[in-house]
């Protein structure tokens, strides 16, 4: 369960940046956010807590698509992997041989990780959005505004027009950072990434 939190609601610790409150930023990140149909990297994850001891740290794959679908792997000891067709949400933890299912909560301020594959035409309805840029790089803070949310602000770091990394912080302090690598954009991604066949015999949890 613990991998489902941190893709669904990641955290990280918000580098203090100067930034300004802008319309532009706003049209910026949805620009950049919406062109990319589909997307598939690789991906380090690294969590720690509010004191900033490790909590811990994974690597794997990942594969998105508009709208709603998304892929996320994780591997080694702590293999998990995460599956949304849309409607639902699947974690399939092997090491337990338990799937859990849960429906996909389609706002953004609650489920961040649609900020790659859902719909974000409405995203300053959600967020406090500002930005800065840096030669190539830019980097957009997003603030819910809503207090029903679990986390307190989301980073989001962009090179050349691809996406570098994610970045939030939670109302405990705790921080997640996740690094992708090898990005591709808009390339086709088999319907079957985004379906997951739980084995027989597995325990099944519905929420």
């Amino acid at each position: 369960m613990r991998l489902i939190r941190m893709l669904l609601l990641p955290a990280l610790a918000l580098t203090a940046v100067s930034a300004h409150a802008d319309p532009a930023s706003v049209a910026s990140l949805t620009n950049l956010l919406d062109k990319s149909k589909t997307l598939t990297a690789r991906f380090s994850q690294l969590t720690l807590d509010a004191g900033g001891t490790q909590l811990q740290e994974t690597a794997g794959e990942m594969a998105v698509q508009r709208p709603g679908l998304f892929y996320w792997h994780t591997e080694g000891k702590a293999e998990q992997t995460i599956v949304s067709d849309g409607q639902k949400v699947t974690l399939w933890d092997p090491d337990l041989e338990q799937a859990t299912i849960k429906k996909l909560d389609p706002r953004l301020n609650q489920t961040p990780a649609l900020l790659l594959s859902g719909d974000v035409s409405k995203i300053n309805d959600s967020f406090e959005i500002t930005s800065k840029q840096t030669s190539n790089v830019i980097e957009f803070t997003l603030k819910p505004k809503s207090k029903d949310t679990l986390f307190d602000s989301l980073h989001l770091s962009f090179g050349n027009g691809v996406i570098n990394n994610m970045r939030l912080i939670d109302s405990v302090g705790q921080r997640t950072d996740i690094l992708f690598t090898g990005v591709k954009a808009n390339v086709p991604v088999p319907a079957s990434t985004f379906k997951f066949d739980i084995p027989k015999g597995a325990d099944v949890i519905q929420e």
